[in-house]
């Protein structure tokens, strides 16, 4: 029996495939070394392409409304100008919105801890009489209680010692700590000069990149992945944009609440509250650690107040804010929101809860796609499945 020449390019090519799969799993320490080595080479163009893909979503808001076609239609100059004007009035906004908040929260970070030894001190013994009133029955209770005692001189004559005793290897770990800050800012600044190369001159990359596509891939493969392409960029700029929406309005209302109902730090927590609230599900609740803590250092009670009003406030972002600013968005059920969440964390941690989410609202929607093509083909209508 005589083979035809794709039969033989097809087993030559599942042979060349095979052998690469055994030879990486008999040699996966040195496949591990070469990938990290590689992957430790690109990092920069890969961190400059998620840079570009964060700040292109506002430059398009930016430079649809201020930079209208109709408006600037004939006019060279206002042409040539309009996407590094809107580049940089984005990459400005940014750098000023994180100094804003820097030069709010670093002095009320500064002055949190600066006083948080004489509330312990001063917390100490009202916890003391609260513990006699209510556990005065249990004597081990009441050992532990009375045996608290904080000693602000005896804890800086401890952390000098430590660096007294462990100077040498305080000193390599300083060295070591300022090489990383080195090559991070150097890691960087790469990162954010081909950022802005992609965002300047994207048009003429994305046609390149389907020139290739197109070169090599047969044509139906490759409309079918800028189909895909195109899903993806536009779940992921749509999360992207109702997630910080989302964190402002929740920073916001905590800000405003606390404000009424006069609970200290009321801004820093907000701040806090609107940083972690970008982590889909659990970050507010991470938030709210932070928040309980610092209050109930100053006043128990409010800090129970505060409970109450983050518990009112997450239900109202949960029932009311979340589904329509971010849920609509990426079209994708609670119950696989929850999913994305804890397997993108248990995977990469917080970076993993981010990027999950509209990864898997992406395979949600490609599979749905899929299972109606599937059953158009057997001639089975949706309407005839939820009648059964």
């Amino acid at each position: 029996m005589e083979l035809s020449k794709e039969t033989v390019r097809r087993i030559r090519g599942l042979i060349i495939f095979t052998a690469l799969v055994i030879a990486c799993l008999w040699k996966y320490d040195v496949v591990g070394s070469v990938l990290a080595f590689v992957f430790h080479v690109i990092f920069p163009f890969v961190l400059g392409g998620a840079i570009a893909f964060i700040l292109n979503v506002p430059m398009n808001f930016v430079q649809r409304h201020l930079f209208d076609e109709g408006r600037i239609k004939g006019k060279m100059y206002m042409q040539k100008l309009a996407r590094p004007a809107s580049m940089m009035i984005v990459v400005f906004g940014v750098v000023g919105i994180v100094a804003l908040v820097m030069f709010v929260l670093i002095p009320q970070l500064g002055t949190t801890f600066a006083n948080l030894g004489t509330s312990i001190q001063e917390f100490i013994p009202k916890l003391q009489e609260w513990a006699q009133e209510i556990f005065h029955n249990n004597r081990d209770i009441m050992k532990w209680v009375d045996s608290l005692e904080f000693d602000w001189n005896k804890i800086m004559e401890t952390g000098i010692d430590f660096f007294k005793n462990g100077a040498g290897s305080v000193l390599d770990s300083t060295i070591t700590a300022a090489k990383n800050i080195v090559s991070g800012i150097t890691t960087f600044f790469i990162a954010f000069v081909f950022a802005v190369y992609i965002l300047l001159q994207k048009e003429k990359l994305g046609i390149q990149a389907k020139k290739v596509l197109f070169a090599f891939v047969r044509r139906g493969r490759a409309e079918a992945a800028l189909e895909v392409l195109s899903l993806t960029y536009n779940t992921f700029s749509s999360f992207l944009t109702g997630q910080c929406v989302e964190a402002i309005i929740l920073g916001s209302m905590f800000v405003v609440s606390m404000a009424v109902l006069r609970l200290p730090y009321a801004l820093l927590i907000g701040i806090v509250i609107a940083f972690t609230a970008l982590v889909p599900i659990f970050g507010a609740f991470v938030g709210c650690a932070v928040g309980v803590f610092m209050i109930f250092i100053e006043d128990p009670v409010k800090a129970l107040i505060f409970v109450v009003l983050f518990l009112v406030l997450q239900q109202v972002e949960g029932n009311l804010i979340y589904p329509h600013v971010v849920g609509n968005s990426v079209g994708l059920p609670s119950i696989w929101v929850l999913a994305a969440v804890s397997i993108g964390g248990s995977l990469m941690g917080v970076v993993g809860m981010l990027v999950f989410i509209p990864m898997v609202s992406v395979i949600y929607a490609l599979f749905r796609e899929v299972v109606y093509l599937k059953l158009k083909q057997r001639e089975i209508t949706p309407q005839e499945i939820e009648e059964m």
